[in-house]
């Protein structure tokens, strides 16, 4: 498989849970909501902001792409965030979902890691359409490997900062970890990492039939 078909299937698969947009939703969330405490201390306020924000992304991404069940996943997500922190009155409660993920993607990913089935495996595999194919190779298997350990380590790191500033109520810091650490930017690095991991692979196995077909026979 060419390098460009891996990207472009690669790029459906991301497109296919939302892509930027939904990216741009979690993100948009988190500082409104916390912009609107720091400016008005209230709770509830500052959660239905949150929601409004998202609402609008909610409405356009229908109205443009029909995206229903896409723009859906967005609004239930922040709009779960805002009924924890609206109920309990307390505003670190509207990251307490961001908290719970990336506890639990550090255990599922590390775990996948010690099982020899790593997650990143099976979504490029599924984004390739090869399904398990690639666990017959060792080499693509360290390679899933590694890809899945910079995931993991990215999740511990983000639930080391979130945990501690969810426990001491301390709501600023918390916002601030959980856009960055939990969010796109910390993403988009692991993202850029495993992309350049994953292209020296695919390069690597198109390199014999580069070869091939540059060999000419000789008279």
């Amino acid at each position: 498989m060419s390098l460009a078909l891996l990207t472009q299937k690669s790029v459906s698969l991301f497109a296919a849970v939302g892509g930027w947009r939904t990216v741009a939703e979690g993100v948009a969330s988190r500082v409104l909501f916390l912009i609107a405490y720091l400016l008005s201390g209230q709770v509830l306020t500052s959660a239905l902001v949150a929601v409004g924000g998202v609402l609008v992304f909610a409405v356009v991404r229908v109205f443009t792409d029909r995206k229903y069940w896409q723009a859906t996943l967005g609004l239930g997500m922040v709009g779960l965030s805002a009924l924890l922190a609206g109920s309990s009155g307390h505003a670190v409660d509207f990251y307490l979902p961001a908290v719970l993920i990336q506890s639990a993607g550090t255990a599922v990913f590390l775990l996948s890691m010690l099982v020899r089935w790593p997650v990143i495996g099976l979504v490029v595999g599924a984004a390739r359409g090869e399904r398990f194919g690639w666990r017959r190779d060792p080499v693509r298997r360290r390679r899933y490997q590694l890809c899945t350990a910079i995931f993991a380590a990215k999740f511990g790191l983000a639930t080391a900062a979130l945990v501690p500033l969810y426990l001491a109520d301390q709501v600023t810091p918390l916002g601030i970890a959980a856009t960055v650490l939990g969010g796109a930017p910390a993403a988009g690095a692991c993202v850029y990492l495993c992309w350049r991991i994953l292209r020296g692979q695919a390069e690597q196995a198109q390199a014999p039939r580069r070869a091939r077909v540059n060999v000419r026979p000789t008279d």
